[in-house]
């Protein structure tokens, strides 16, 4: 029995050293380029679009399929005082998002976690 819970332990053991110790790099800076990928959800749930309605008083088209694969840059970080880090986002092209809007917000931490945000290398 001891034998048994022995290697039992040193597998965990083992297998806990072998884990990834480096933590990723999740930070980022201004002027980073970020890739939009696909919504956590049927919308984007981290990244502050406005809703649909709004977006079709202004004339624009909400599309949100057009933004998957987009290039983004950084133009502001705000660090809220709950530790989070609120992100400004432009599209690299020039263009809008759904021809109306210049720049969006966004949760960084929470829609890199979605994968609603990539890092670019």
């Amino acid at each position: 029995m001891k034998k048994i819970l022995f290697f039992t332990l040193l597998s965990f053991l083992t297998l806990e050293v072998q884990s990834d110790t480096n933590p990723t790099q999740n930070t980022v800076e201004v002027g980073d380029v970020l890739i939009i990928g696909k919504p956590s959800a049927q919308k984007y749930q981290h990244i502050k679009f406005p809703k649909t309605n709004f977006i079709i008083k202004k004339g624009g088209i909400p599309n949100y399929k057009a933004l998957i694969g987009s290039n983004v840059t950084v133009t502001n970080i705000e660090k809220k005082e709950n530790g989070s880090t609120m992100i400004t986002l432009k599209k690299v092209d020039g263009k809008k998002f759904f021809n109306t809007l210049t720049v969006v917000k966004a949760n960084f931490d929470k829609a890199l976690e979605r994968k609603e945000i990539i890092l670019s290398n």
